[in-house]
């Protein structure tokens, strides 16, 4: 066998293998993005059944803000404290619709603004991805729309909270 072929085959087995690692990564870079928003996204996209209502913010500390909930759904009862997550988005005094997770303590915006909010994590994934697939996998186009796509939602979220 020529020098040549030998090379060639190598150098095939070498463009599968970054090929695959790459997409590897790739892929659990966007599950892990998924996985990280559905842990709130779930509450906020489907509220059927769940206690729907708003949270008037009295105190703001160590990350978390409390204050009384007040029903909106049938079947909700008021609550003299939730907790919500303090983020740049909550103030003090101002009142904001909320989804109460199974259990009643804890909070999560809801509406476009919640939903926007609640996929954050895969936007970054999304931004992140791009650059595996750009570089690894030397897929520019796909890189362009992934990264495109996180740049929307992150804006969309930053615009709508």
């Amino acid at each position: 066998m020529s020098p040549a072929a030998r090379s060639s085959r190598g150098s095939s087995a070498l463009r599968f293998g970054r090929f695959a690692v790459m997409g590897t990564v790739a892929a659990l870079i966007l599950i892990a993005g998924v996985w990280a928003s559905w842990g709130t996204a779930q509450h906020v996209m489907l509220p059927k059944g769940r206690e729907r209502g708003t949270v008037e913010v009295a105190r703001c500390g160590e990350g978390i803000c409390t204050g009384p909930y007040t029903p909106v759904s049938g079947g909700s009862q008021p609550r003299a404290e939730v907790r919500l997550e303090d983020s740049v988005a909550v103030e003090k005094g101002r009142t904001y619709a909320v989804v109460l997770k199974p259990g009643g303590g804890e909070a999560v915006r809801s509406g476009p603004a919640g939903v926007l909010y609640a996929w954050v994590p895969l936007g970054g994934a999304l931004l992140l991805a791009s650059v595996v697939v750009a570089g690894g996998l030397l897929r520019t186009r796909w890189a362009w729309v992934m990264a495109s796509l996180g740049a929307v939602l992150l804006t969309g979220a930053f615009l709508a909270v």
